[in-house]
């Protein structure tokens, strides 16, 4: 066995359509974990996920907003979002907002924008 090391900033930023710094950390048949950046001002779009889903904060605040409820996060917070619920970031601050994405178990259908 090889231990893996993956380097979040010489992962390549992948293109979809919310049009932001996004890396896929981890891809495995159980798992998925993506790292996003929002700069100020930036957001997703809302979307529909079809797996269970969360999110660690890794630094900034943001606005996560998961069906119809709406609150600010913070660093070291982990915010759980079930299937097949609409979601959205968004970054009113005017500092950089990261945070972890883990998909579980790894979809086998596309996320939906909404």
């Amino acid at each position: 066995m090889n231990m893996k090391i993956v380097k979040m900033d010489e992962t390549p930023i992948a293109e979809t359509p919310h049009k932001v710094d996004v890396r896929k950390l981890y891809d495995n048949e159980h798992a998925q974990a993506v790292h996003i950046k929002l700069e100020a001002g930036e957001s997703l779009k809302k979307h529909i996920t079809p797996v269970d889903v969360f999110f660690y904060v890794l630094e900034g605040v943001g606005i996560v907003e998961i069906g119809d409820e709406k609150k600010e996060v913070t660093k070291d917070q982990l915010i759980d979002s079930p299937a097949r619920i609409p979601h959205c970031w968004y970054n009113e601050s005017d500092e950089t907002l990261r945070f972890l994405v883990v998909k579980v178990p790894r979809p086998t259908e596309d996320t939906r924008i909404l």
